[in-house]
């Protein structure tokens, strides 16, 4: 059976440059489609949604940034890596890249297979996080659960329904009893109300996915369904201390020095 190829769109305007990124990523057996023009990409990407997103950082028209801030206004984006290619070697606009999501960035002048193994290792990822919580969600990550059968219980259904906000009524119907009894047990056996358990295995379910990789904080912002960014920013600080940020530098610290 044929294995199909995956897609990567490159947006890189200087030929020379995006002539040898091309080349190097047909080799390595990618389906390529390259624009030198970030506008005509934004619009090939409005109708194709590809594996992989890689786009250099200045551009004339619409720079690297504000294509990636265009692409990630549209959902169906979340968990496409996107890769900026950047001469800028300021930390300063390095960081903000990170902040807003962007997957990895890559310093010119660079190797082109510097960039073919950081392509494979963001599919990697998600080839990962899919079939850890595609297939059998409580494989990988499962948060600390009591002993408890009814605590057991409910955090199966809590992570089951994690990009949701959770429907109180419903979820005390399927643990067959009333919402204040739901309310009163939580509090028993956790000393928190049942508005601040949830919000905090939300953010316990963030960190589990961070240390298996993920760098993208709107992807973890969707995937916990806080359903706001700053909801979710000032959460997980008031949690764990960090801004979401600072504990991905000190996961990505405590890896590079193992």
């Amino acid at each position: 059976m044929k294995i199909q190829k995956q897609k990567i769109v490159l947006i890189e305007d200087d030929v020379a440059l995006g002539d040898s990124i091309l080349e190097l990523l047909l080799l390595s057996n990618f389906d390529v489609t390259w624009f030198q023009d970030s506008t005509a990409a934004l619009q090939y990407l409005y109708q194709n949604i590809p594996d992989v997103i890689i786009s250099d950082l200045m551009m004339p028209d619409m720079n690297g940034e504000e294509l990636y801030l265009n692409i990630r206004k549209n959902r169906k984006f979340t968990t496409v890596p996107f890769i900026i290619i950047t001469a800028n070697i300021d930390d300063e606009v390095k960081l903000r890249q990170l902040e807003h999501g962007v997957n990895d960035y890559i310093m010119k002048p660079f190797k082109v297979k510097e960039l073919v193994f950081k392509v494979n290792n963001v599919l990697e990822l998600r080839k990962n996080i899919e079939k850890n919580f595609g297939i059998d969600p409580f494989s990988k990550v499962t948060i600390k659960l009591s002993e408890k059968d009814f605590l057991t219980s409910l955090n199966e259904l809590l992570l089951k329904g994690i990009k949701t906000r959770p429907d109180l009524d419903e979820l005390s119907k399927k643990l067959f009893i009333s919402k204040s009894t739901l309310d009163k047990r939580i509090r028993k056996l956790t000393n928190k109300n049942i508005s601040q358990y949830i919000r905090e295995f939300k953010i316990q379910y963030a960190m589990k996915l961070i240390n298996l990789g993920e760098r993208n904080i709107q992807f973890l912002v969707d995937e916990t369904g806080f359903g706001s960014f700053s909801y979710f920013s000032t959460s997980f600080k008031a949690y764990s201390q960090m801004s979401p940020r600072d504990y991905i530098k000190s996961v990505q610290v405590a890896q590079y020095s193992k």
